[in-house]
């Protein structure tokens, strides 16, 4: 983890709530499949906290084995691409032109100062949202609020119902919110495609005078 992080990350870690998380993901990780491995839990907070200008929220990880590495929505070079992540890049060529990436890893997108975050940061081996309710969404939460009240702006890019309800959170009179529905191919439809978040993203950082995004 990157050590900006440090404050945040210590004083939630020493809560109850992340007790009883730890406890539950160590007997978790000792008798069942779990994604993603250890090492790349909090694989969103090596992102530096000083250059973080857009955070893009996610649900939890995928439950595919080779697939979830820590980053909201992406995947190693070597696996095939996610159908949600095929949806956003077919949302970036219709609304910019073509995407960069070729493959399904974003860390390029985390390189130039996006946190990918999921609401929930640990699944069971094919078990979606298996881990929800065990006390992720209290972590999630608090870093959105810490993110908030602590970067002079950011981009918020909230695709679908759990990370719309993060909304809340965000103080718009400082922060841009940039919403619609999730990209999966069950609700890509419904809102997802033609919102142009990329261009939109890209418009306001640079009414702000930082550098656009590659995407």
């Amino acid at each position: 983890m990157h050590p900006s992080w440090k404050p945040f990350l210590e004083s939630e870690f020493s809560k109850p709530y992340f007790k009883e998380l730890s406890d539950f993901l160590h007997a978790e990780y000792a008798s069942k499949t779990i994604f993603p491995a250890k090492s790349q839990v909090f694989s969103a907070f090596t992102t530096d906290l000083n250059q973080v200008h857009v955070v893009i929220l996610g649900q939890d990880p995928y439950h595919t084995p080779g697939a979830a590495m820590g980053l909201a929505f992406s995947v190693p070079n070597s696996a095939p691409i996610p159908p949600s992540l095929v949806n956003i890049y077919k949302e970036i060529d219709s609304d910019i032109g073509a995407h960069t990436i070729k493959t399904g890893n974003l860390k390029p997108w985390q390189d130039q100062g996006i946190l990918l975050l999921n609401n929930v940061l640990t699944v069971e081996a094919h078990k979606a949202g298996s881990h929800r309710g065990k006390g992720w969404e209290i972590f999630t939460e608090a870093t959105i609020k810490y993110l908030n009240e602590t970067a002079p702006r950011l981009v918020f890019i909230l695709w679908g119902r759990d990370a719309r309800a993060k909304k809340a959170l965000i103080d718009t009179s400082k922060h841009f919110i940039i919403e619609s529905a999730h990209p999966s191919p069950l609700s890509a439809y419904n809102g997802f495609f033609g919102s142009k978040p990329f261009s939109k993203c890209n418009q306001k950082l640079a009414e702000w005078g930082y550098p656009e995004i590659i995407w």
